[in-house]
Order: structure tokens, then sequence, then C-alpha cells
């Protein structure tokens, strides 16, 4: 693995990245026991879930899993932190730069998918990572990619628009065009192109980013995941205590379908984790605990059901 480690030289490098990493995990599981409240009170906790993958494997190093189930707030919280090695990159992460295909590489993240139980609360996602690659007779390469997006059930524009604004800040201070373009790549990745639909009302999508150097990306990096609290937490506090019912319950576990559609279909980080052989049980920490599917289900035109798909999936200006 002598290549995948020179991608990241000089060492310190890697433990700037790494210690980022671990402190952001526990920061933001932190924040979310806290809106859990307490144990007594029926709070969830996180169980950590410290893993290792051996010489023997096919994808070496070491990873934290943080997973909550049952909780009062949310039915399933899952953070994962990784950082592994692999002899080649898997064709998901050579898609845009195919002069890499079948390279070894180095890779660390942060990843995240929240399922809150009400269905006024909407499910999230978010991402950090940075990943090295090269060839013994060739320069290294590095570079990062991340995002957050926001999935609801039942839309609030307010929620949208001040996602959004959030996201849009992390960026400004490392050019006014990145807003724009990460939140069009955000709009063009997270469709379930096999039923021409969104997957939630977006946010910003990143990816093959090293511009212009590695300390700009990496603080960038650093921005969008330390500003993910500040885009969530209010929208929770604000949608948490909604009063719903069956109805609402139901449509919930069926917009959940589209969400399992888009990991297993159309997730690039799902695919990148499983084929170099990752850890499945982190890698598919994004499942939520109970779904549903129905066959062309119509749901009245003016209903709150029916505007999630008119109005909240269709890509649009939020700011």
């Amino acid at each position: 693995m002598q290549a995948s480690t020179l991608a990241l030289n000089p060492v310190d490098r890697v433990s700037k990245v790494r210690d980022y990493l671990v402190d952001l995990q526990a920061r933001i599981t932190g924040a979310l026991e806290a809106i859990e409240g307490p144990v007594e009170a029926g709070g969830g906790r996180f169980l950590t879930d410290a893993w290792n993958k051996g010489a023997e494997e096919r994808l070496q190093g070491s990873g934290i899993t943080r997973i909550m189930e049952g909780g009062r707030v949310f039915e399933r919280a899952g953070c994962g932190f990784s950082h592994v090695r692999g002899p080649q990159l898997p064709p998901s992460a050579t898609q845009h730069r195919p002069e890499l295909a079948g390279a070894p590489f180095e890779a660390m993240g942060v990843s995240l998918v929240f399922h809150p139980r009400n269905p006024y609360v909407p499910t999230v996602h978010m991402n950090v990572r940075m990943i090295a690659a090269g060839r013994p007779d060739a320069e290294p390469v590095c570079w990062f990619g991340g995002g957050m997006d926001l999935t609801p059930y039942y839309g609030f524009d307010e929620d949208a628009v001040h996602f959004h604004r959030v996201c849009r800040d992390s960026l400004t201070p490392y050019g006014d065009g990145l807003y724009p373009r990460f939140k069009q790549w955000c709009d063009e990745y997270f469709c379930n192109r096999h039923r021409n639909e969104q997957r939630g009302v977006g946010g910003i999508f990143f990816d093959d980013f090293s511009e212009p150097g590695f300390d700009q990306s990496l603080a960038m990096m650093q921005s969008v995941g330390d500003a993910f609290l500040g885009a969530y937490e209010p929208i929770v506090a604000r949608r948490v205590n909604t009063p719903y019912g069956e109805r609402e319950r139901e449509f919930q576990l069926y917009r959940r379908g589209r969400y399992v559609e888009f990991n297993l279909v159309w997730d690039r980080g799902t695919h990148f984790g499983l084929q170099s052989g990752g850890r499945s049980e982190s890698i598919l920490l994004s499942m939520p605990p109970l779904v549903s599917w129905s066959y062309q289900r119509e749901d009245g035109p003016d209903s709150a059901e029916a505007q999630l798909t008119a109005h909240f999936l269709q890509p649009r200006d939020w700011v």
C-alpha cells in the first residue's frame, strides 16, 4: 500500500484530516443525543461500534460506526467515520478520473443519515470525505467530496430556504460561484432517474474537488461539515412536536421507499463502499428501519402529499 500512503504525504496531512473528521462525528452525535433528551424520558443514545479490517482482507483500515435506533425523536440515526486503504480504486470512484482506474487508494470520511420518527421532520444526509490515489510511476492525486441534502415528507418553504441559506453561507468564503455550482450538482445527483423524480429539496453536492489546492479544499470541506448542525437542528426544533396520525406515518414509509431506491441504485458512496470490499453493516447504515412500497399510488391533487411532488420535489432556487 506504499502508493496510497505516498498520496497523502506529508504525514501531518493525514492526521489533520482524520482528527477533524473524528471530532466532527463526536460533535454531531453529541448534538443529536441532546435533542433526544434524557434516557429516562425515552431519549435515544448512540451505540459505538469500532471496527478494523486486517491485512488479510481486500480493504484495510478502521472506523467508528455510531448508530441510534428507537430514539424518542430519531427512529434510526447513523453516523460513521472510516479510514481505509485499498489496492485499486473501484469503478464508482473513477468516473471523472479514468487515468486512476486500478490505482491504489486511501479514503477517509464521515457520512450520516438521520431518519426521524415524526413525518413532519425531514430525513437528512451529510457526507464529507477525502480520497487520495496514485501509481508508483505518477504524481499522487488527492481530492475532496461531500455535501448535504434534505428529504422532507411534508414540505415547508421556510425549512428549505433555511437549509439552502446555510449551505450557501458555508461556501461563500471560498468563492461566490461554488453554491450555484454545487446546488445544481446536488439537484442532478440526488435524482431517482428511473422515476425522473428528485429525492428531496436538495442542498449541495461536490466531488473530485481540489481547487485551488489541498489546504483551501480541506478548509472548504470543513466549512461544509461545520455548517451541518446549524442547517438541520432548527428544522427539527420547529417540526418535532407537530401532531401526526396514521395517514402521515403511512406516507412517510412510502416515501422512504424512494430513499432506499436511490441509495441502492444510484448512490456512488454506497457503490464505492460495496465495490471496494467495505464493511456492509456500516455502509448500509443509511437504510431506514421501516419502509413500504405501493403500486402506482395516487394522492388527491390538492393534498399535502401531492404537494410534496408538485412543489418541493422540483429543482428551484430556494434562496
